[in-house]
């Protein structure tokens, strides 16, 4: 389902897939992020890191009755940062991007640290 966004000239309707890709892409501009992870990890057993090509599986994206955007991120961070650094640093990078490329407004951003990697 598509978001439906109206200005003077018409209707911009912006697809989920393109919302995960823009919040996976910021997120990992961000310092201490190793990459993104599967969001199957129950199912999987494992923390499965997603390379760069799959940014939007890391990414759930969520709107209620409302409209209320909320975007879910499966992360892996890198070994020795402190994780509720690298998570705020992570909610607040998405939440800019997203207001400054799409003009989305996001209520929340939910982090899952899925796991930690040494990073060499």
């Amino acid at each position: 389902m598509a978001i439906e966004l109206s200005t003077e000239y018409g209707k911009v309707y912006v697809a989920d897939e393109v919302i995960s890709v823009l919040a996976g892409s910021a997120a990992l501009d961000c310092y201490g992020l190793v990459g993104m992870a599967s969001r199957n990890q129950w199912k999987d057993g494992i923390a499965e890191l997603l390379r760069r090509d799959n940014l939007s599986r890391g990414v759930e994206v969520h709107r209620d009755e409302h409209g209320v955007l909320t975007i879910d991120l499966y992360i892996v961070v890198s070994y020795g940062t402190k994780i509720s650094v690298v998570a705020h640093n992570v909610q607040t990078k998405v939440k800019y991007a997203l207001k400054d490329v799409a003009g989305l407004l996001v209520d929340d951003v939910n982090i899952f640290v899925q796991g930690v990697r040494i990073v060499q």
